[in-house]
């Protein structure tokens, strides 16, 4: 059975840096792309950054490239989001989710909608 949990979300302050965890099991770690994705209060979920080490890819929504950066530990089978020059915008509950590499017609900013495994998510505050 497929698992995703996350770690590591809490509160910063603007500017400041926070690195997230996802921490999966139950599948073949090459068959997957792991995604980050977000929601704050009122709006929808959206892709922040996804990583597919079968094909060695990543994407990062234009919004936090340059600032966001998405890595993967195989041995522990972890997928990270280091975070750096946060805005009070980001506060979000933020998500790590796992899809079928093969699966994938989209790997951009509206492929949210193929994602079938989601972690409960973890809550990160950027406020002074």
């Amino acid at each position: 059975q497929l698992q995703l949990v996350e770690s590591g979300g809490g509160f910063v302050h603007p500017g400041g840096s926070l690195r997230l965890s996802c921490a999966a099991s139950g599948f073949t770690w090459d068959d997957y792309a792991i995604g980050w994705f977000r929601q704050a209060p009122g709006k929808e979920r959206e892709a922040v950054a996804c990583i597919s080490n079968g094909v060695s890819s990543r994407w990062y929504s234009a919004y936090v490239k340059g600032r966001f950066t998405i890595s993967s530990d195989n041995t522990r089978d972890t997928v990270h989001l280091q975070r750096r020059s946060l805005r009070r915008e980001e506060t979000a509950v933020y998500y790590c989710a796992a899809a079928p590499w093969e699966t994938l017609v989209v790997f951009g900013a509206t492929m949210t909608g193929q994602f079938g495994y989601w972690g409960q998510g973890t809550q990160v505050t950027v406020s002074s």
